[in-house]
């Protein structure tokens, strides 16, 4: 198993899905439940302060990953949410709700439940620290503020939204702080995560370099 940990804009989804379907292995990206859970909030109007209903509906989530033509596909239950999960209200709905002890709980057994043969990528912030602390291969994936929020203010333009990239730059720099200062599984490299600064590098060349250290630990492509 390969679990690939860092912040916000480091890389970690994309290149997580790329090497999950080199490997033929599934995939799993923890961000996407936070925001199911905060989506099912929005919907059924629940205060964030209520944990333990919070925490019941991330038990309770029937969700199902899939790759087409390069794009992440996310169903719950029957029904494709894929471009609601990665709506700003989505985000901002999960990053309230992430720091909540009872739902990282309900949502770490909901996660454990997609490690299954032939294996499993794992992308996320507590991935290896806390979830899968057993992972064979660890890596903490990573990148400058500066890159990371030109990045994420790339992905907004192209879907048309309108934002300034200061105001991009704030908002990352104030989820990075919530990520790693929380009392709850913060953001952080694992003891014996492989450290990797994607700022200067492409999505090829980060997803070669996690294909040569999971070559190293016996793991190879299945193709």
């Amino acid at each position: 198993m390969l679990a690939v940990d860092g912040p916000s804009g480091s890389g970690k989804g994309t290149i997580a899905r790329q090497v999950a379907e080199l490997l033929g292995w599934h995939f799993l990206d923890s961000g996407a439940l936070y925001r199911l859970v905060g989506l099912a909030a929005l919907t059924a109007e629940i205060d964030f302060n209520d944990t333990d209903t919070l925490a019941n509906i991330a038990l309770g989530l029937e969700v199902r990953f899939a790759n087409k033509g390069g794009d992440e596909r996310i169903w719950l239950q029957d029904r494709e949410v894929s471009a609601e999960v990665r709506s700003e209200a989505a985000g901002a709905a999960a990053s309230q709700i992430a720091p909540l002890p009872a739902v990282r709980a309900a949502l770490a057994q909901l996660q454990r439940g997609f490690r299954r043969p032939p294996g499993l990528v794992a992308d996320g912030r507590d991935m290896g620290t806390v979830v899968f602390p057993d992972a064979t291969v660890k890596v903490f994936l990573t990148a400058s503020l500066e890159e990371r929020a030109r990045r994420r203010y790339n992905q907004l333009k192209e879907k048309g939204i309108d934002v300034s990239l200061a105001a991009v730059s704030k908002d990352m720099a104030a989820r990075d702080r919530r990520d790693t200062e929380r009392s709850v599984a913060p953001l952080k490299a694992a003891a014996d995560a492989r450290i990797l600064d994607s700022t200067d590098l492409s999505p090829e060349q980060v997803t070669h370099q996690l294909l040569d250290w999971l070559k190293q630990a016996g793991i190879t492509p299945k193709h």
